[in-house]
């Protein structure tokens, strides 16, 4: 697939449904062979929708031929990961662009358009944004299975951590990269 097939738009709250549908899909799908089942179970405990990314009109969605294919956003706020149920991961406070990093976050794949640029997509949408919203560095917290996409768009790792949900140990990579040199491709 080409992502020239591909379309983006802004998520509303009305596309809350499908979106946690899919995100579901793709963590019981796309995290096999990285995480045990146990720890695919427990994920789901730090892994979400946010849906305050909606209310603030950066979260996108991608779709083919109007089926959702993919989504994900960015935040000028310094929540790095989590769900709406992850109460203690938020964090609502503004980030200042001149020496804070933006967050890419929420980012998820349907599995039937793994590896087809949907991912790449996201990213760009993200990283051009925060650019235009003054921001020179973004942040995520990669899941093991993202990681690999992550690298290879120009992000590195900056501390691997395990999320502890009930005793059970989730690993997660914070990673980041410098948007200045990309502002010539956007």
């Amino acid at each position: 697939m080409s992502q020239a097939l591909l379309t983006s738009r802004m998520a509303t709250m009305a596309d809350v449904p499908a979106l946690s549908e899919l995100m579901q899909l793709s963590i019981a799908t796309l995290q096999k062979g990285f995480l045990t089942e146990e720890q695919i179970g427990a994920s789901r405990a730090v892994m979400g929708l946010d849906t305050q990314l909606v209310r603030d009109g950066t979260y996108f969605m991608i779709e083919e031929q109007g089926r959702l294919a993919g989504c994900g956003g960015w935040s000028r706020r310094a929540t790095l990961y989590g769900g709406d149920h992850s109460t203690s991961l938020r964090d609502p406070e503004l980030l200042d662009p001149a020496k804070d990093a933006a967050r890419v976050r929420a980012m998820y794949t349907h599995p039937n358009f793994a590896r087809r640029g949907v991912g790449r997509l996201i990213l760009s949408l993200c990283e051009a944004a925060a650019i235009q919203d003054g921001f020179a560095r973004a942040e995520m917290m990669a899941t093991l299975s993202g990681k690999p996409l992550y690298v290879a768009c120009g992000y590195t790792p900056i501390e691997t951590i395990e999320a502890d949900v009930d005793g059970i140990k989730v690993p997660l990579v914070r990673m980041g990269k410098v948007l200045e040199a990309t502002k010539a491709s956007v």
